[in-house]
């Protein structure tokens, strides 16, 4: 990993998510909160996921160094996952819009030191890991486009058409 692609990953999510919200931004409350078949099983369920889990990458990467962007407010309250970060379509967007600033404010601060490092952290269930930073820096923007993957299909479901994530667009 290099920091080139760290920041060109970050556009991308932010270009990504902003396609994305722009669709998930005219469900109405039926189609925001849907079930279907997946693990997340409505476009809420899995926004709401994303967004958690960003957060949490967010505050975890403070460990390896105190990154300036950690020092704002936001980052001093707790959100679990498993909770209800994101209720509404307008509470997420409004939301997410400021989490993809962060990410990208990240983005910005990470050294080719911090790439060379390896970060600790427990995850979500208690878990010790000891891991490459810049590979986990690659899982965060992986694990975006897999779940905004699965908002396509579930906007497909409901026949709303969408293209939003094609990287090919941006490079």
């Amino acid at each position: 990993m290099d920091i080139k692609t760290v920041r060109f990953l970050a556009e991308y999510n932010g270009i990504a998510n902003d396609k994305m919200n722009a669709l998930v931004g005219a469900l109405d409350e039926g189609q925001w909160t849907r079930k279907f078949g997946g693990y997340f099983n409505s476009v809420r369920s899995l926004c709401n996921h994303l967004y958690i889990a960003d957060f949490n990458w967010l505050k975890r990467f403070s460990l390896l160094r105190p990154f300036e962007y950690i020092k704002d407010g936001i980052f001093q309250k707790e959100i679990r996952f498993g909770s209800h970060a994101v209720e509404t379509v307008e509470g997420y967007l409004k939301d997410r819009a400021v989490l993809d600033g962060y990410l990208k404010r990240f983005a910005g601060e990470v050294t080719e030191k911090d790439l060379g490092m390896n970060l600790r952290y427990k995850d979500s269930g208690g878990g010790d890991h000891d891991q490459d930073f810049g590979l986990v820096i690659l899982h965060v923007f992986n694990h975006q486009t897999h779940h905004r993957g699965m908002v396509s299909i579930y906007l497909e479901e409901m026949g709303i058409k969408n293209d939003y994530s094609n990287i090919m667009d941006i490079i």
